[in-house]
């Protein structure tokens, strides 16, 4: 058996899956000055990033270009490169199935896919958001059908990615590193080439401890959130402002963080965690409510959005059969293009079920397809806004004239309080958890 390989060895890279995870950590690796080659699957993705175009807000073009330049190399599955590698990094989806239950289809192909290549001393690093016991389990089991064992022959380790897409610092060594290894050494490999991109890395007893904390993390946020959802529900019976009572309660220094009701939640990680940590519980004979009954408001709330459409134009005399909806923001959080499991697909599917003609604007999201399957294109604002019985804010972008918005629609529905400090007229605006201002 070769002996195992020093971290301080480890200089050439492999990542598998160049999206918003595998693509800045290819770069990272590329600015430490390691030799880095990328893999990305989709076809439409590896042209654009082949051609120097990022598909990515928080990666420019330049950027890429001039890695591209610098020698970072961009395969599709099946090209040569992969055994030469060092270290392997998977940074591919874990989606939910149809019962919202954990898909790890995407993490084992990738892991058939490593394990067609895989020699003695190599570095195998999940980064994938996942299950407690995923590492060592099934992805210790894939990778171990080329023959060789984990913490002998390779070693494999659990690192998780913590990015927070549209704000760059999330890219950064300014976020700890967190790692687990399948064994003693395999963590303490892992870490010393993490510290390689600079920062503070914490190294963890095990990969499930790893796994685990990565989980509570994003479960934290998602709990919170709809507990935020729950209180501005509360306050629309009581007549109360939950924007201004989460204000209030956020000037306490200690013992609270504010939250914010929404449309929702979206994104790659929060709609989708609540469902792996629940679901392992299960296995282990434990029932996690407090985390269902989170997921389960915050998937409610799309719903409630379409309640208040209907609400506001019953105001108005009329109803929903036929009414013409327009929509703000499509992408699942402001300023960035990503619209995976966004809020407003959720809503525009509710509205156009009830009967409405819906259409969007988001300047981020060029086509949206909706929970229904259907897709649609956007519309210019100015014909959006000339063209809409009622406007329903989903995501309040930072390169939307609010105020031009608030002075030309005739009846909004404001689930984010972009109304705030805008010149509204009576009885214009119904805000989420805040009733008619």
């Amino acid at each position: 058996m070769d002996a195992p390989q020093d971290a301080r060895e480890d200089s050439r890279i492999a990542i598998i899956g160049l999206g918003y995870v595998g693509l800045p950590l290819g770069l990272a690796f590329r600015d430490a000055g390691l030799d880095v080659v990328g893999y990305e699957a989709d076809p439409a993705r590896l042209r654009m990033l082949r051609d120097g175009q990022s598909p990515l807000d928080d990666v420019s073009d330049n950027r890429l270009s001039d890695a591209l330049a610098g020698g970072l190399r961009i395969n599709s599955p099946g090209d040569d490169g992969l055994a030469e590698a060092d270290a392997i990094f998977i940074c591919v989806s874990t989606p939910v199935t149809a019962d919202n239950e954990p898909d790890l289809r995407p993490v084992l192909a990738a892991v058939d896919y490593v394990a067609g290549f895989l020699r003695r001393g190599q570095l195998v690093v999940l980064q994938s958001t996942t299950w407690p016991g995923t590492t060592a389990g099934p992805v210790r089991d894939g990778l171990e059908k080329s023959g060789l064992l984990a913490g002998r022959d390779f070693g494999l380790a659990y690192a998780p990615e913590r990015v927070n897409p549209g704000d760059r610092i999330s890219f950064t060594a300014a976020i700890p590193r967190l790692v687990g290894g399948f064994t003693r050494e395999d963590g303490e490999r892992t870490a010393a080439l993490l510290r390689k991109l600079g920062g503070e890395v914490r190294e963890l007893s095990s990969a499930d401890a790893a796994e685990l904390a990565k989980l509570h993390e994003n479960v934290f946020r998602n709990v919170n959130i709809a507990l935020a959802n729950e209180l501005a529900l509360l306050c629309e019976r009581m007549g109360l402002d939950v924007w201004e009572v989460i204000g209030a309660a956020a000037s306490k220094p200690f013992g609270f963080m504010a939250f914010w009701p929404g449309p929702g939640v979206g994104g790659h990680c929060i709609p989708v965690d609540p469902y792996y940590l629940s679901w392992r519980a299960r296995q282990v004979g434990v029932s996690e409510r407090f985390v269902e009954l989170a997921a389960d408001v915050n998937e409610s709330m799309p719903n409630h959005v379409a309640d208040l459409v209907a609400r506001a134009l019953e105001q108005r005399g009329s109803g929903m059969a036929g009414a013409r909806i327009g929509v703000i923001g499509a992408a699942f959080k402001p300023n960035v293009r990503d619209a995976r499991n966004s809020p407003a697909a959720a809503a525009i599917a509710r509205l156009a079920s009830l009967g409405a003609e819906v259409r969007y604007h988001d300047p981020h999201v060029p086509t949206l397809t909706d929970r229904a399957g259907v897709t649609r294109e956007s519309v210019a604002l100015d014909d959006l806004l000339a063209s809409s019985d009622a406007i329903v804010v989903a995501v309040r972008h930072a390169a939307i004239d609010w105020q031009a918005l608030y002075e030309r629609a005739p009846l909004v529905v404001d689930t984010v309080n972009s109304s705030d400090g805008m010149t509204i007229r009576q009885g214009q605006v119904l805000r989420l958890g805040a009733g008619w201002s």
